[in-house]
């Protein structure tokens, strides 16, 4: 199993002025469960990250103002209370923090007011992004007012999320956009993927890849819907449907034999895959275990033959993923 030592985080992410690790930290599910993870543990899950960056390189964390089961706040406020027991960190972390809001001048104002709020001082807001893109506001109106909240001091850099190639050179000639947030995985990489992907690279934005392990099922530890706990958002996924599992299964005992002949595991190959997709795409995988996350960064620096990438796009397609990568309901608010 590879796992990260000092001299394997030599590969970097630039997002703006900042050098990242080549692998992000996902923090959503530290508490957007039914089964929220204790503070200690997932404090000891980020200091590893940390920790295992070289000089000069950041550790990437990625959060949301609404990111919480029983209460939005819940993980701004862990978050929070990292920082405020590890100060020395706060500037060894580069926070990303997604709101869930519209578009308009004053939701936009207010999501990013609250975010500041609720980490209490102990950490400045690097960049900020809406978590979709907002039909009824022109996106050039809404970078408009990211970009004056910059100028005020309020965060560094504007992200998106969800964002079509077209959207995002729209919002780019406002302000330059420092980084775009899609989903990318073995199994999800479509056609609009693929052309942010491209977009990115022209433009100088860093793409960060969320979900790069098909929420946890391109593992192969998710086997039934018996395995997620009684409201995990993950079920009302279509891939994650009962016909879901059953019919995916057999793309992750694919994946899982290509990654014993490279003797890495399933997780690894997958962020290693979406690592391979550029020199500017950052996988955003996330784990509450010190332990997974160091197997995770050193994922990053796995490189694949065309050949070996090429198989794994070959197994995907060939065996045709079954079910939307949300559902229908969720599905038009996907590449705004």
């Amino acid at each position: 199993m590879n796992v990260v030592s000092a001299d394997t985080l030599s590969k970097t992410v630039k997002i703006g002025d900042s050098l990242v690790g080549k692998v992000g930290f996902g923090a959503m599910l530290l508490t957007m469960t039914p089964n929220p993870v204790p503070y200690d543990q997932a404090f000891d899950a980020i200091k590893a990250g940390v920790d295992s960056m070289p000089a000069g390189v950041k550790l990437f964390i990625n959060s949301g103002n609404f990111y919480g089961h029983d209460r939005p706040s819940a993980n701004l406020d862990l978050l929070a209370a990292f920082y405020q027991k590890y100060p020395e960190h706060a500037e060894r972390t580069f926070l990303s923090v997604k709101a869930g809001c519209d578009g308009s001048e004053r939701s936009v104002r207010r999501a990013v007011d609250n975010i500041n709020k609720l980490l209490r001082g102990t950490k400045q807001l690097d960049l900020f992004e809406c978590a979709r893109v907002d039909p009824s506001v022109p996106i050039e109106e809404t970078t408009r007012t990211l970009r004056e909240l910059i100028e005020e001091g309020e965060f560094s850099y504007i992200g998106m999320s969800e964002a079509s190639s077209a959207t995002i050179r729209k919002a780019h000639v406002v302000h330059p956009i420092a980084a775009v947030e899609i989903e990318l995985s073995p199994w999800s990489y479509e056609g609009e993927a693929k052309k942010v992907i491209a977009t990115s690279e022209e433009l100088g934005i860093a793409v960060v890849g969320y979900s790069p392990l098909g929420h946890g099922f391109l593992t192969g530890q998710i086997k039934s819907r018996d395995d997620l706990p009684s409201g995990d958002a993950r079920l009302r996924l279509d891939r994650f449907s009962k016909e879901g599992l059953k019919r995916n299964s057999n793309i992750v005992e694919g994946l899982k034999k290509i990654a014993e002949r490279k003797g890495i595991s399933a997780a690894q190959l997958c962020i290693a895959w979406v690592a391979n997709l550029g020199d500017h795409v950052m996988p955003l995988p996330g784990s509450s275990k010190s332990g997974r996350v160091l197997e995770n960064l050193a994922a990053g620096l796995i490189t694949f033959t065309k050949e070996e990438f090429d198989e794994i796009v070959q197994l995907v397609e060939s065996l045709s993923v079954y079910g939307l990568r949300y559902n229908k309901a969720m599905e038009g608010t996907l590449w705004g």
